[in-house]
């Protein structure tokens, strides 16, 4: 009787634990062992992972189910081009913006989760950075905005 007893309140500790855990799983995706760097643009700041290796940028937010409000990823390529992106098992709508060297927004894109369509700079661009679909025009961040806190490459 005491061994059961024992198991018992063992199992009473670790349940809450366990759904903490599980609970913040969703926000737990969101730094998938990735460097991360803060960028500001007017008031916000905004936390992204980076993805500067041909691999990090394959895979970019793919197969994440959700992302913070003020997170996002920013891609940085080796050189300027007109660098596309799609949605390719993306399972949460984005918005992309495309980010000159001098950090100012070239143009923005509205990208549906797990569509197959590219969305492109509008110039040759060093950066994209995506966040949450919206999260630019519902703060009124648009092309031309600043981007600060780029890292150089």
């Amino acid at each position: 009787m005491h061994r059961m007893r024992t198991s018992i309140n063992i199992f009473r500790h670790l349940l809450p634990l366990a759904l903490l855990v599980s609970s913040s799983l969703p926000f737990a995706q969101v730094n998938a062992g990735l460097p991360t760097v803060e960028l500001k643009t007017g008031i916000y700041r905004i936390q992204a992972e980076i993805a500067d290796t041909p691999e990090r940028r394959q895979v970019g937010l793919m197969n994440r189910t959700s992302m913070p409000t003020n997170s996002g990823m920013l891609f940085i390529f080796e050189e300027k081009a007109g660098h596309c992106f799609w949605m390719f098992n993306t399972k949460i709508p984005l918005s992309i913006a495309f980010i000159a060297d001098d950090g100012k927004i070239v143009n923005i894109e509205e990208m549906q989760a797990g569509a197959s369509n590219n969305h492109c700079p509008k110039a040759a661009v060093r950066y994209a950075l995506e966040m949450n679909k919206q999260w630019f025009s519902e703060r009124v961040i648009g092309p031309g905005s600043l981007i600060s806190g780029l890292p150089k490459k």
